[in-house]
This record gives C-alpha cells, structure tokens and sequence, in this order.
C-alpha cells in the first residue's frame, strides 16, 4: 500500500514537473496567467519543474528507514498547498471549480494518502 500511494503522488508530481520544463506556458496558463519572459518561464520550470520532478524521484527511490519522514515531508507540503487555496478562497472566491478547487481537492486527497502512507511506513 506504501509503494502504490508514494508511486501515484510520484507520478503526479512527475507529470506536472515535465510539463512545466517543456512548456511552462501551459502551467501558468491553466491560471489564467502568462510567462512572458525568460525569467517568467525559467521560474515556472524551476518552482514546478525542477521541484516536481525531485519530489517525484525521491518519493520513489527513498531508502526504508527514510521513507516515514519524506512521506510526512511531502503530505505537509501538499497540506501546505491546499491550505494556502483555501485562504485563497476566503480571500478572493474563485469563479470557477477548475483549477483551483479541483487542485485543492487533489492536493488534499494527497496529503491524506501520504499520512496514511507514512503511518504504515512508521509501523
């Protein structure tokens, strides 16, 4: 259950990180946004790209005695980033349910899986 749960996160996080390397227009497109300029699209591929892309190969090639700790590391950061939606949404409601409720959701659904993980991990 440990491996399916960090593997369907990793493959998450991986999509999300190429997509963001080869075209980081589409990402913050998906926002309604633009990169515009090198230092915008850079900036896309390092903060989705570069660290999706690590997050996905370390929630797959973690060594036993770590996985608990990057389990809990990532669900916090995924906690993270749902919470920081929701005060969004208490601050400016969104318009529609795509992309941020249903990336709210999704990274929520994440978090809960990978405290699950991580508590079997824990033993």
């Amino acid at each position: 259950m440990v491996s399916v749960i960090a593997a369907t996160v990793a493959v998450l996080f991986a999509v999300m990180g190429l997509v963001a390397i080869a075209v980081p227009e589409r990402v913050v497109g998906i926002f309604g946004g633009t990169a515009a300029t090198v230092d915008a699209r850079n900036e896309v591929r390092a903060v989705y790209g570069g660290c999706g892309i690590a997050i996905a190969a370390v929630l797959v090639t973690v060594p036993a005695d770590l996985r608990a700790g990057v389990l809990l590391a990532v669900a916090v950061a995924l906690a993270g980033m749902a919470g920081g939606r929701v005060v969004g949404f208490v601050l400016e409601r969104p318009r529609r349910l795509f992309p941020t409720v249903v990336f709210c959701v999704i990274e929520a659904a994440g978090a809960a899986a990978l405290l699950t993980a991580c508590a079997a991990a824990a033993g």
